[in-house]
C-alpha cells in the first residue's frame, strides 16, 4: 500500500440505492475525471456529466461529478466524487474501469481520513471524533462527536501547549544563557504562576473525561436475579423486541444477551442473564457464571424477583455499589407490596415508565448534565494523566534543580503532543483507522 497511489472507494452505503457516492483521492485524480468526463468542471460545483468508459467510450451512467483540487479538499490532495446510480452493475463498471488504471487501487478502510490526518488537514483527536460520529447511536454521542471532531480537543491542547512552551523557554534560557546579563533569573514563583493553573484544568478536565467516557461507551446495566423472576421479559419489553425467549421452564437463559437503548439521549446496554441458582447442569452452570461476571462490571444491577416471591440478592450483588430492587409479576400477585422496590409487570405495563424515568435519572447522573469534557477516551485520559503527573511533580518539588524541572515539563509537553498525534502514533494509527469504514 503506497500513500503515493490514487484511491477510491464507494462511500456511500453497499447494495442498491437511489444515489451513490464514488470518491477518489490521489495524484491522478484530474487524469482520471477527464478520462470519465472529458474535462475538469469548475471547483466545489456540482456538474451534470455522462460518464463515459475510459477505453471503450461506452457511456456507464449520467450523474453530478464534483471536483476539490489540492490542498483545499478533505484529504488535502486531488480529489474527486462520482454521483451516480447506485445499481451493483454500475459500480462493478466504475470499478473494473477505475482499476484498469497504473497506479490507482481500491482504498483501504479510512484510508482517506488518514491520509487528512498526514497532510494535516485533522490531528488525531478529530480523526477519533469522526469515527465516534459515524458510530453514533444517541444524540448526546452526536454532539460530543461533533464537538471532537471540530477540534475542541485540539484547541484546549493548544492553549495547554502554549503555556507549557513559555515555561519551557524560560527554563531553557536559564540552562543555555544564564552568564547573559539580559536574561531574567529563573523564578520558581513565576513558573509555578503558569503551570498551577494549567494542572488545575488538566484536573478538570480528568473529572469531565471519566463522564464523556460514559456518553461514548454507555452504561451497562444487567438485569439479575432467580430463575423465572421474569428477566427476559422484561428485555423484551424495553427493546420493544422478542429477543429473549421467554419460557415458564427454570434455567431457560443460558447466557448474556444485550440490547443497546438509548435513554435520554444516552446509550444503554441492557443485559439478561441466567437465573442465579444451584444448578447441576453444566450448560447452566456456564450460563451463571457468565452472568457473575457482568455483574462485577456492570454499572447498574436490576435484582428481580417476583412481587409474591421476594428472594435477597446474594453477596455477589448486595456487594455491590448501585443495584436496585424489582418486584416483578405485579399483575399476577395480590400480596403485600414492599415499600422498598419498584413493582413493576412486563404484561401490563405497570411501573415501566417509571423505571425508563429511574434509568434515564441514573445516565445522566453518571455521565453529566453540564460540562462533560473533551477527554472521551481511555488514550485521552492516559496522556493527560502522564501530564499532570509531570507538573504535579515539579510543583510538589520547588527546590528541584532546574535542569529536572526543565525535564519534566518536556514530558508534559510530549504526552499533550501525543494527545492530538504530533508524536508517537504509529502504535494507535492501526487500532483508529480499521474501525473506518471503506469509503471513509
Amino acid at each position: 500500500m503506497s500513500n503515493k497511489d490514487t484511491i477510491f472507494a464507494l462511500a456511500s452505503g453497499a447494495g442498491r440505492a437511489a444515489i451513490a457516492v464514488l470518491r477518489l483521492s490521489g495524484q491522478l485524480t484530474a487524469k482520471l475525471v477527464v478520462s470519465f468526463c472529458g474535462a475538469l468542471p469548475s471547483p466545489r460545483t456540482a456538474a451534470l456529466i455522462t460518464f463515459r468508459h475510459p477505453k471503450s467510450g461506452e457511456t456507464l451512467d449520467r450523474g453530478l461529478l464534483l471536483w476539490f483540487p489540492a490542498p483545499a479538499s478533505f484529504t488535502g490532495e486531488d480529489c474527486a466524487e462520482f454521483h451516480v446510480h447506485g445499481s451493483s452493475a454500475i459500480m462493478a463498471a466504475f470499478f473494473e474501469a477505475l482499476g484498469s488504471f497504473a497506479g490507482v487501487r481500491p482504498a483501504e478502510p479510512g484510508e482517506f481520513t488518514r491520509r487528512a490526518f498526514v497532510n494535516g488537514k485533522l490531528d488525531l483527536a478529530q480523526v477519533e471524533g469522526l469515527a465516534d460520529l459515524i458510530e453514533a447511536e444517541t444524540e448526546a454521542q452526536r454532539r460530543q462527536a461533533m464537538r471532537q471532531m471540530e477540534g475542541e480537543l485540539g484547541a484546549k491542547v493548544l492553549t495547554w501547549r502554549a503555556t507549557l512552551l513559555e515555561a519551557a523557554a524560560l527554563l531553557e534560557a536559564d540552562i543555555d544563557f544564564a552568564d547573559e546579563a539580559d536574561t531574567p533569573n529563573f523564578s520558581q514563583s513565576r513558573i509555578e504562576a503558569l503551570l498551577r493553573p494549567l494542572l488545575e484544568s488538566l484536573g478538570g478536565e480528568l473529572l469531565a473525561g471519566r463522564a464523556a467516557e460514559l456518553v461514548r461507551d454507555g452504561l451497562t446495566v444487567v438485569i439479575a436475579g432467580p430463575p423465572n423472576a421474569g428477566k427476559s421479559s422484561l428485555l423484551n419489553v424495553l427493546a420493544h423486541r422478542d429477543i429473549a425467549i421467554v419460557s415458564p421452564i427454570a434455567g431457560t437463559t443460558r447466557d448474556a444477551i444485550e440490547v443497546r437503548l438509548d435513554v435520554g439521549g444516552l446509550p444503554l446496554t441492557l443485559v439478561d442473564t441466567a437465573g442465579l441458582r444451584d444448578s447441576a447442569d453444566p450448560i447452566e452452570q456456564i450460563g451463571i457464571w457468565r452472568a457473575q461476571e457482568r455483574l462485577i462490571s456492570a454499572d447498574l444491577v436490576l435484582w428481580l424477583t417476583e412481587v409474591g416471591h421476594p428472594v435477597a440478592p446474594p453477596d455477589e450483588v448486595a456487594g455491590l455499589a448501585t443495584w436496585w430492587p424489582i418486584l416483578t409479576k405485579a399483575d399476577l400477585s395480590v400480596a403485600p407490596r414492599a415499600e422498598t422496590a419498584l413493582c413493576i409487570s412486563a404484561a401490563t405495563g405497570e411501573n415501566l415508565d417509571t423505571l425508563l424515568n429511574w434509568l434515564e435519572t441514573f445516565a445522566k447522573g453518571r455521565a453529566g448534565e453540564g460540562h462533560v469534557g473533551v477527554l472521551t477516551r481511555a488514550r485521552h485520559r492516559q496522556a493527560c494523566e502522564a501530564a499532570a503527573a509531570a507538573l504535579d511533580h515539579i510543583l510538589s518539588c520547588p527546590t528541584a534543580p532546574v535542569e529536572f524541572i526543565a525535564e519534566d515539563v518536556r514530558l508534559a509537553l510530549r504526552a499533550l503532543e501525543r494527545l492530538v498525534g504530533r508524536v508517537d502514533v504509529e502504535d494507535v494509527l492501526g487500532e483508529i483507522f480499521s474501525r473506518f469504514c471503506i469509503g471513509k
